[in-house]
């Protein structure tokens, strides 16, 4: 599998999200237990330490470096990893980087205001 250029036209024509970080955009599917989003980053950022509910993130280009439990771990395309609900986390996310991350909650992300 190589990287994806970008999302689909159906994914970035959907809602998208309100994410807080400089650089980011971010697009949802919404059910009503959980959420799907697809994020990608024109710069590197630092994501503070942070907990939510379970999380499952696929790299799809460029690189995730994540910190937890006192360790790093390193995604690219084609890994993935999952963060059960309530562990600290933090990470480094790369210029370049897309992912996929289904949250098992409903309202991870708020749709963007227009």
């Amino acid at each position: 599998m190589t990287e994806i250029d970008q999302f689909p036209d159906f994914i970035q024509d959907g809602v998208e999200i309100d994410i807080p970080l400089p650089g980011v955009r971010g697009w949802m599917i919404q059910g009503e237990a959980q959420q799907a989003v697809f994020v990608e980053f024109a710069q590197t950022i630092d994501v503070p330490e942070h907990i939510h509910s379970e999380k499952w993130e696929f790299a799809l280009a460029g690189k995730v470096e994540l910190h937890r439990l006192g360790q790093t771990e390193v995604y690219t395309p084609t890994s993935h990893f999952f963060i059960p609900t309530g562990q600290p986390h933090s990470a480094t996310v790369h210029a370049g980087c897309k992912a996929m991350i289904l949250f098992n909650e409903p309202d991870r992300y708020k749709a963007r205001q227009q």
